[in-house]
C-alpha cells in the first residue's frame, strides 16, 4: 500500500481532497498543476538544498541520548530539529514554499501559526527572499508565545490577531483562508502543517521528508543499518511527524508511534486527541478526522502546547491511523511537562512542549533494551519558558 503520497485527487485512502470555496479554486488548481514539476526541477532543488545546508544548518544531528537510554533501558536517538535556524522543523517547509511562491510570481505571503515557530520560519524566509509577509495568530497564542511574536515583527512580518472562536490555531487558519480568498492573484498561503486542501498535505510532507531521509543516512553511519525499530513524533496537524515517518511508512519492520495532545484528559472536554475523539468530517479544505459535534460543529481543542492545539489531524496521519500503520498515544499536559523537565535534567536539552509529548511515550510503552528508537525533537523550548517557569513556581 502507498502510504506516502496521495492519489491524483489528493486522497490518502478515504482522507484528503480539496474542499474549497469557488474563489480559491484558481489558486489551488495553479498549485496542483505546477507544484511537483517546480519542486522536482534541478534548478529548484539546487537552490533549496543549498539553503538547507548553508542557511538552515542541515543536516541536523542524530544524537544518542545516553542518559535517557540508561533510564529507560533501551537505545534512544533524538533527531535534533531544534538545532535548525529559527529553532524548529518549520523552516524546512517555509523556505520551500516561499521559493515555490516566487517561481509562481507571487509577491505576498500569508501564514497561520500556533506556537509561533511556523510564523517565525515564514517571516524568516520572506525576509531572506524579499516578499511581504502577514502572519495570522490566535489572540491567546499571541499572549502565550510572546517571544515568537517579537521575532516575527523584528523580521518584518505583520502579525494579525485572530479574535474569533477559541482564539487559537484553528481560528488563525480561518483568518488566513479569508485573506487568501480576498487576495487570490498576488498571494500564496504557506500552510504550516500537513492539513488543508490538496496539494498542501503532500507539499508539506515532501519538504519535511528531509527529516527521515537524514535519519536513514545517519543511522547507517552510526549503527550500520538504515531502519530503526521505532520512530516517534508528536502530532497536531502533523508536519514534523509526516517528515519523521515519510521514508519509513512503507518499511514494515519500522514501528510508527504518534503522540497527540491529550490536554486535561481525553474525557475531560479539554483535549486535542483527534484520533481518540474525532469523526470523519471536513476542516480547512480536506476530509479527515475532526473533533466535532453530532451536527458537525467543531469542538474547541485544548492543549498546554500551542502547536498541538488543533481540532483535526492531517489526512496522511488519519490514513495511518485508520489502517493501523501507526500507533497513537494521548499525552496529557502534565505528562508532557514532566517529560520536558526530565530531558532537561538528564541531557541538558530544553525541548519545546510539542516535542515533550513525543518524549512522554517513553513512560507509556515498554521497549526492549536493544530497540533502536528515534524521537523527533521538533523544536526548542525557549518559546515555552513562561509555561515552564509557571510550573517551577507552583
Amino acid at each position: 500500500m502507498n502510504y506516502k503520497n496521495p492519489d491524483e485527487h489528493g486522497y490518502y485512502g478515504e482522507f484528503g481532497g480539496a474542499f474549497i470555496p469557488e474563489m480559491l479554486y484558481p489558486n489551488v488548481e495553479e498549485l496542483q498543476k505546477n507544484y511537483l514539476e517546480i519542486i522536482e526541477s534541478e534548478e529548484f532543488q539546487n537552490e533549496y538544498q543549498d539553503l538547507l545546508k548553508n542557511y538552515v544548518g542541515r543536516a541536523t544531528p542524530l544524537y544518542f541520548a545516553k542518559n535517557l537510554s540508561q533510564k529507560y533501558n533501551t537505545q534512544i536517538y533524538l533527531k535534533r530539529e531544534d538545532l535548525n535556524h529559527t529553532g524548529a522543523h518549520k523552516i524546512n517547509n517555509a523556505l520551500g514554499q516561499v521559493l515555490l511562491a516566487k517561481r509562481l510570481g507571487k509577491t505576498r505571503i500569508i501564514a497561520e501559526t500556533g506556537a509561533g515557530q511556523h510564523g517565525v520560519a515564514t517571516a524568516t524566509a520572506c525576509a531572506l527572499l524579499g516578499l511581504e509577509c502577514i502572519v495570522y495568530m490566535g489572540e491567546i497564542d499571541i499572549q502565550r508565545q510572546a517571544p515568537n511574536v517579537a521575532r516575527m515583527k523584528m523580521l518584518g512580518a505583520e502579525v494579525i490577531p485572530a479574535t474569533s472562536g477559541s482564539k487559537t490555531l484553528k481560528d488563525a487558519v480561518n483568518e488566513a483562508l479569508r485573506d487568501w480568498i480576498n487576495n487570490p492573484v498576488t498571494t500564496h498561503y504557506v500552510i504550516g502543517s500537513v492539513v488543508g486542501p490538496h496539494p498542501f498535505p503532500d507539499l508539506v510532507a515532501r519538504f519535511q521528508s528531509i527529516i527521515s531521509k537524514e535519519i536513514r543516512e545517519q543511522l547507517k553511519e552510526k549503527i550500520g543499518r538504515e531502519n530503526p525499530d521505532y520512530v516517534i513524533a508528536c502530532v497536531g496537524g502533523g508536519s514534523n511527524a509526516a517528515g519523521t515517518f515519510y521514508h519509513f511508512v512503507e518499511e514494515k519492520e519500522v514501528k510508527i508511534i504518534a503522540a497527540e495532545a491529550g490536554g486535561l484528559g481525553v474525557d475531560s472536554g479539554k483535549s486535542a486527541a483527534t484520533t481518540f475523539l474525532g469523526t470523519l468530517g471536513v476542516l480547512h479544505g480536506s476530509k479527515s478526522l475532526v473533533m466535532q459535534t453530532g451536527d458537525g460543529q467543531v469542538i474547541e481543542p485544548h492543549s498546554i502546547s500551542a502547536g498541538l492545539d488543533y481540532p483535526g489531524i492531517g489526512p496522511f496521519h488519519a490514513h495511518l491511523f485508520k489502517e493501523k500503520r501507526a500507533e497513537f498515544f494521548s499525552i496529557n499536559d502534565e505528562e508532557a511537562l514532566q517529560s520536558a523537565f526530565e530531558l532537561t535534567k538528564l541531557e541538558g536539552i530544553i525541548p519545546a512542549l510539542e516535542s515533550s509529548h513525543a518524549l512522554a511515550v517513553l513512560d507509556k510503552k515498554k521497549f526492549n533494551e536493544n530497540d533502536i528508537i528515534v524521537i523527533c525533537l521538533s523544536g526548542r523550548g525557549d518559546k515555552d519558558m513562561e509555561t515552564y517557569l509557571r510550573e517551577i513556581r507552583s
